[in-house]
C-alpha cells in the first residue's frame, strides 16, 4: 500500500501539523515553510495533499491562502477546526524573570496580544509558531520566549512557562484539505467559490438574492483586491451544500450568466469542533 504524502506550512509541532494529523494519521507529512511551497508541493505531484490555513476565530483570515487559492489549479476537498491552545515556551532553565521578547507566527502573537502586553514582552513575528521554538533552542536564548503548542514544547525539550496564554480561549483556526481529486456528497457538505461582479449599484445584491430564494446557507462572504482595478473586489463565499446536489447546481448556472469571473473551489466534508 502507497503511503499518501500531506504538506503542511511551519516545523513539525505547528498547528498546522497537528490539523493534519487529526485528518491523516498515517501519512508522510511534509513541513514546509511557506504557504507557497505548499501549494508548489501539491501542484507538481510531490504530494497528494495539503493543509492550510483559511482562517482564525479571534484574528479572522489568512489573505495569503485566499490569493493562492484563486490562481492555484487545485480544489479543496475536506474541512478541518483545529483547537488553538498556546504555550509561553522558554529554554530549560531559563529564568523568566529575564525574558524581554516573545517569538511566534503574527496571528499567534495577536491572539495573545494583551498577554504579552501584561507581562511586557517585545512581540516578535517569526514564519511559524514550532519554528520560533526551534529557533530560540539553537540560537539559546534565554532571553527570549516562543509562543507555540504544549507539542512543540515536548517535541523540542523545552519548558513551558505557561500554558493557555491566548485572549480569548474560544480560540479555533479552520484549515482546508486541498487536492487535485474532488471529493463526493456525504450529506454534510459545504461549497467554496470565488466570484466578481461589474462595478455597478445592486451587483452583489443580485448575487446574494439568488442564494436567499433557494434557501441556501451562506456561512461566510470574504472580500479581497482583484490587484487589478483599484477598489475592485473578489467575494470569496463559503454555504451549505455539495456542488452535485440540484439547487447548488442551479445556482452556480444562474451564477455564471451574473457575474463576470466564477471559480469553485470546492466541496467536502464540514468539520467538527473537537
Amino acid at each position: 500500500m502507497v503511503t499518501q504524502k500531506v504538506a503542511f506550512q511551519g516545523e513539525p509541532g505547528a498547528y498546522g501539523e497537528m490539523a493534519t494529523l487529526s485528518q491523516f494519521p498515517k501519512a508522510e507529512l511534509l513541513p514546509a515553510k511557506s504557504f507557497q511551497i505548499v501549494f508548489q508541493s501539491l501542484e507538481s505531484g510531490a504530494v497528494d495533499f495539503a493543509v492550510i490555513p483559511i482562517e482564525n476565530s479571534i484574528e479572522g483570515s489568512v489573505n495569503e491562502t485566499y490569493d493562492l487559492l484563486l490562481n492555484a489549479n487545485l480544489v479543496v476537498c475536506g474541512e478541518v477546526y483545529q483547537r488553538i491552545r498556546h504555550c509561553l515556551i522558554i529554554n530549560p532553565g531559563a529564568d523568566n524573570s529575564k525574558v524581554k521578547s516573545a517569538y511566534s507566527h503574527p496571528q499567534a502573537l495577536a491572539q495573545c496580544r494583551v498577554n504579552l502586553q501584561k507581562r511586557n514582552l517585545e512581540p516578535i513575528p517569526t514564519y511559524d509558531t514550532a519554528g520560533a521554538v526551534k529557533m530560540i533552542k539553537e540560537k539559546k536564548l534565554n532571553d527570549a520566549a516562543a509562543i507555540a503548542s504544549k507539542r512543540a514544547a515536548d517535541l523540542y525539550g523545552m519548558e513551558i512557562w505557561e500554558e493557555n496564554i491566548e485572549d480569548k480561549t474560544n480560540n479555533y483556526t479552520r484549515f482546508l484539505v486541498i487536492s487535485k481529486v474532488q471529493s463526493e456528497p456525504t450529506g454534510n457538505d459545504g461549497t467554496s467559490l470565488i466570484f466578481s461582479v461589474k462595478h455597478v449599484p445592486g451587483a452583489l445584491y443580485g448575487i446574494l438574492a439568488e442564494f436567499a430564494s433557494r434557501g441556501i446557507n451562506l456561512t461566510k462572504i470574504e472580500s479581497r483586491p482583484t490587484k487589478e482595478v483599484p477598489w475592485e473586489y473578489y467575494f470569496y463565499v463559503d454555504f451549505d451544500g455539495h456542488r452535485n446536489d440540484k439547487r447548488i447546481r442551479d445556482l452556480i448556472r444562474v451564477l455564471k450568466k451574473k457575474t463576470i469571473f466564477i471559480k469553485i473551489l470546492g466541496s467536502y466534508k464540514r468539520g467538527e469542533f473537537h
